[in-house]
């Protein structure tokens, strides 16, 4: 038994690829992989865990092509072992963009984006053997994803722009009440747009503001609403106006 334990132990460390080094950093790069897709998976993400999966275990396969290619064809001291897993990182640059979404001129997406990037580094670093490396920077790549989301949320760090759009009945002349109520709310005014319909006598205003990421906008709206009459109300994220 201990000398099927030290074979084992031996192999799992061995330079070389070899079938049970192999098997085991393909399943270790997959529940990498699959833990840090979970939590993506929580947050609503589009990538979730059999994609985070894949792409740990594609990297980590990509790796060992490279280093086992020049061991069985060229010799241990010959070629070049980092050509094809370079290409990983060219590669996952594709997906990355996949999991962004461009919408109203604001971009979602680019905290996938960055770990399913780093997810493939963390595949590398597995089918080279560096096991603790890999489990650590995991464990880092969590605390980032949730210990740092929720000291933001505590701390409302962040800011986000956003558009306010008011219908208003009658004509509108002073905007004065609006910039009060909004920096009351901590919220600051960037700018705003003012379009006057005479016909039906209605104001419709524009703005375009800065707050707190996770702030709660619902209250203030209903604060702007009783400032003038108003017909209608819009907060969305940003928008051509």
């Amino acid at each position: 038994m201990g000398n099927l334990w030290h074979s084992l132990v031996t192999d799992l460390n061995a330079i070389d690829v070899n079938l049970v080094n192999s098997i085991f950093r393909m399943l270790l790069s997959m529940t990498l992989g699959a833990m840090i897709g979970a939590e993506r998976k929580r947050k609503g993400q589009i990538a979730g865990i059999r994609t985070f999966a894949l792409i740990t275990m594609g990297a980590c396969l990509a790796m060992l092509l490279s280093i086992y290619v020049p061991q069985v064809y060229l010799g241990l001291k010959n070629g070049d072992p980092g050509r094809i897993a370079a290409q990983v990182i060219t590669g996952i640059g594709f997906l990355g963009g996949g999991a962004m979404i461009r919408a109203k001129g604001s971009v979602k997406g680019l905290t996938t984006a960055a770990g399913i990037w780093i997810s493939a580094i963390i595949g590398m670093a597995v089918g080279v053997g560096m096991y603790v490396v890999s489990i650590g920077s995991t464990m880092l790549i969590l605390m980032v994803l949730v210990i740092f989301d929720w000291y933001e949320h505590w701390q409302s760090v962040g800011q986000e722009s956003k558009a306010i759009n008011i219908k208003v009945e009658g004509i509108v002349s002073d905007i004065s009440p609006y910039r009060a109520l909004l920096k009351d709310n901590a919220i600051h005014l960037s700018t705003f747009f003012v379009e006057y319909d005479y016909a039906h006598n209605r104001t419709d205003l524009n703005f375009l503001v800065l707050g707190h990421s996770h702030a709660d906008f619902l209250p203030v709206l209903a604060a702007l609403r009783m400032v003038e009459p108003t017909i209608s109300i819009t907060l969305s994220s940003q928008t051509e106006i």
